[in-house]
């Protein structure tokens, strides 16, 4: 039976309002990972939903020799494989692969800048544009400032002016991927270069966490829905638990991993995002600069901490052997390409406080690990418990109410609350009250990287980090990462593969009478 084309209801209306104007995304890195795994099927899947401009192009920029029919040979295969919408629609594919082109080009080479240039030049004769430009950047992050340099010297850059760039006739932008830098340091040594080329306002600095449906709605959530406002604040809740937890290893990307470790693949990045959104004010309005104007106010409530504060508030570890979902999972230093030696940590626990008048006294649990039980990232608020002098005798040990938002894998809402058992005695046991996407709207969410390709494209940041969002956030994490540093300890502490982490995770909550929400 052949497929028939099916567009995103939701969006039926917004077409025009959301389909940006005719341009050229030019990936560098063409032929990795991400761009295979990910890319490549957004573009496509924004196809589908005829979301791309007439006379849209795409241009691959890597390493590798390659004909612009190979190219396209290999999207096609990476369509069908990793697409939520397979297989591939034939007419769709007919016409967004007319614009597809290949350049082949080190990243360090002035000259093959030059053949990109020719060939941008030639698809904008063909198509009738003047340019309008988006660089993606899924390369190693060593050669962010030579790209960025490079586009600068052949002259690919046309600066934005002050107006507002969704009017912008003649446009060029970069979409820069973590990790952003190694450390505070670094992190400004590259907002530096990419700024000798691009205004800030040019940089789109992604973070696919901000592209998932249920991060968005979070916004929707606090802000859309009086009933909650009132009671998000230190008054109410008792604590606050972000959980982002993988039950796989490190899956060949040892030479990344390895010199990046737990809190810069996740804490510094996704978690201290999620946070932001967690805690922010409402926003004078929903646009690019008020909404991160609120999320940097949170960072700067965060203090970096001291030597003594990362010794008793944080913890990492390292996953030994076990066994995950049945399977035997090796240790990590067992790994392919990890040094034997190695005390990278996979695991990192932190408690930490955001220093303002709504969260006073709140204390935030945040933990992420590689070979846990299982694959989920959450946000748990749990509640102040409630007085029982009614009912005393029947709720005795019963969970105070708790509001957790489920970001992956399942989308949605959990709130838990009291309720009576049918029957003559009076007795009490929580309930839940949920919300899945899936069901709710009977439509697949879209992948995050389709909503952030096609805001970059709209020139819309909202979803994007800013250069003071990303310097304050690797201030506190750079904070412990010196007071790890200066400990230095010679062998780091382990957990078992398939376990929720290391004893010194539990005892982190125990000091406070607390514990790990059940997940």
């Amino acid at each position: 039976m052949q497929a028939t084309t099916t567009v995103n209801p939701l969006r039926v209306g917004l077409r025009q309002q959301l389909t940006p104007q005719p341009c050229t995304i030019v990936l560098f890195g063409a032929t990795g990972d991400l761009t295979q795994r990910k890319l490549l099927p957004a573009l496509y899947n924004l196809a589908l939903d005829g979301l791309l401009p007439h006379g849209f192009s795409i241009v691959g920029v890597a390493r590798k020799p390659k004909s612009d029919d190979e190219f396209r040979a290999e999207m096609l295969k990476a369509v069908n494989q990793f697409s939520r919408n397979r297989p591939v629609q034939q007419q769709v594919w007919d016409t967004l692969v007319q614009g597809v082109f290949y350049v082949q080009s080190e990243f360090h080479d002035e000259a093959g800048f030059a053949r990109l240039k020719t060939k941008l030049g030639e698809i904008d004769q063909a198509t009738g544009r003047r340019g309008n430009y988006l660089f993606y950047l899924a390369t190693p992050p060593d050669v962010y400032p030579i790209i960025g340099i490079n586009l600068g010297k052949v002259g690919l850059v046309a600066r934005e002016s002050l107006r507002d760039p969704e009017q912008e006739m003649n446009w060029s932008r970069i979409v820069v991927e973590k990790p952003f830098g190694r450390d505070l340091k670094s992190a400004r040594d590259l907002n530096r270069s990419l700024h000798t080329v691009f205004s800030e306002r040019q940089i789109y600095r992604i973070d696919h966490y901000l592209g998932k449906e249920t991060v968005q709605n979070l916004l929707v959530f606090r802000f859309g829905n009086v009933i909650f406002e009132p009671i998000w604040n230190h008054q109410y809740i008792d604590n606050v638990q972000i959980t982002v937890a993988e039950n796989i290893g490190i899956e060949g990307r040892a030479s990344y991993y390895d010199n990046a470790g737990a809190i810069r693949d996740m804490i510094q990045n996704h978690m201290m995002q999620l946070l932001c959104l967690m805690c922010m004010e409402p926003p004078v309005a929903f646009d690019a600069d008020a909404v991160r104007d609120e999320k940097v106010k949170v960072l700067r409530a965060i203090h970096p901490m001291t030597r003594e504060q990362v010794r008793i508030n944080t913890v990492r570890a390292q996953y030994g052997p076990g066994a995950v979902a049945g399977q035997p999972a090796p240790g990590y230093c067992s790994e392919a390409g990890v040094h034997p030696d190695s005390i990278t940590e996979t695991y990192v626990a932190i408690k930490l406080f955001v220093d303002n008048w709504r969260w006073a006294g709140v204390p935030f649990y945040l933990r992420t690990g590689k070979r846990l039980p299982k694959r989920t990232t959450e946000i748990a608020l749990q509640f102040k418990q409630a007085p029982h002098l009614l009912f005393r005798r029947s709720m005795d040990g019963l969970d105070p109410n708790s509001l957790v938002v489920h970001i992956q894998p399942d989308e949605g809402t959990t709130i838990k609350v009291a309720s009576k058992i049918p029957g003559p005695l009076m007795r009490v046991r929580p309930v839940n009250m949920d919300f899945r996407y899936g069901t709710s709207f009977g439509i697949e969410p879209a992948d995050a990287y389709e909503r952030l390709l096609l805001d970059a494209m709209l020139g819309d940041s909202t979803l994007f980090t800013r250069r003071d969002e990303v310097e304050k956030a690797w201030e506190f994490v750079s904070s412990i990462m010196d007071g790890w540093h200066e400990q230095a300890p010679a062998d780091i502490p382990k957990y078992e593969a398939g376990s929720w982490g290391p004893e010194q995770a539990d005892r982190l909550l125990a000091r406070d009478g607390r514990i790990w929400r059940r997940i």
